[in-house]
């Protein structure tokens, strides 16, 4: 089967992001986590699209914005399988998948109720202390979580 624009679920971008095979249940956190509700440009989302590899996934595309890598690599926590697309004049110009950060800053929320982060006004910080089974670790009070069970703010 040849694709062409026509056959497209989601329009085509002239320039920005698209960020592409996040599973459908994780789309609207991964809007979240980075803050794409926020912005003043054009934004398509598109979820429980037909996906090959995932059954069905969610897709969203940001005009003339282009995000930095460690921010996109945000959404790794809640959606592994992303990929990011860079576009330039309607052509994919750089394209990777999202890798968890070493350090996540405001994103989780610390599980420990006894967390200064918790009782305190401050940003909780989490380390990635195992790559391979994506468990993150809270900076102040050591609470370990997995990345796909974490409670994102």
């Amino acid at each position: 089967m040849t694709t062409c624009k026509k056959e497209l679920a989601v329009a085509a971008l002239r320039n920005g992001t698209v960020i592409d095979r996040i599973p459908s249940s994780a789309l609207f956190q991964a809007v979240k986590i980075l803050g794409i509700e926020k912005l003043d440009k054009h934004v398509t989302i598109g979820n429980n699209l037909d996906s090959k590899k995932l059954g069905t996934k969610g897709i969203t595309k940001v005009a003339d914005t282009i995000f930095p890598e460690d921010v996109l690599n945000r959404i790794a926590l809640i959606a592994p399988t992303a990929k990011i697309n860079i576009i330039r004049d309607f052509e994919v110009v750089e394209k990777y998948h999202v890798t968890l950060p070493q350090t996540i800053i405001g994103i989780v929320k610390c599980d420990n109720p006894k967390c200064i982060t918790n009782n305190e006004p401050m940003k909780t910080k989490f380390e990635l202390i195992d790559p391979e089974n994506r468990v993150i670790r809270c900076h102040y009070c050591g609470h370990t979580v997995s990345a796909k069970d974490a409670q994102i703010k």
